[in-house]
């Protein structure tokens, strides 16, 4: 939506001016925090569910729960899954330093 539509629907409708940006910008930010949170999962193929028996592994928070994350993998974890998880955390370290 641009702002010239948003305008002349508000202005049909009695809206508020301004409303319907809002709701577009809550919408956009919304696809972007789905498209990055798509690039913070490591690739569960190679990580066993029974690594993580008490949760849905599909609905774990990578980001969030990175201590709890590692720990477990280097407590139980074989050689291919902690690659993996070494492998996601410093490629996730290096992205955010080019933000920087």
């Amino acid at each position: 939506m641009n702002p010239s539509l948003a305008i002349r629907i508000e202005e049909a409708l009695g809206m508020e001016e301004g409303t319907l940006m809002v709701l577009q910008a809550f919408h956009d930010i919304k696809l972007e925090k789905a498209k990055m949170h798509s690039k913070q999962t490591p690739d569960l193929s190679k990580l066993r569910p029974a690594l993580f028996w008490d949760t849905d592994i599909t609905k774990i928070d990578w980001i969030k729960n990175q201590r709890f994350i590692i720990e477990r993998i280097e407590e139980r974890g074989n050689e291919i899954e902690k690659e993996e998880i070494k492998k996601f955390y410093n490629q996730r370290l290096l992205t955010k330093s080019d933000h920087l």
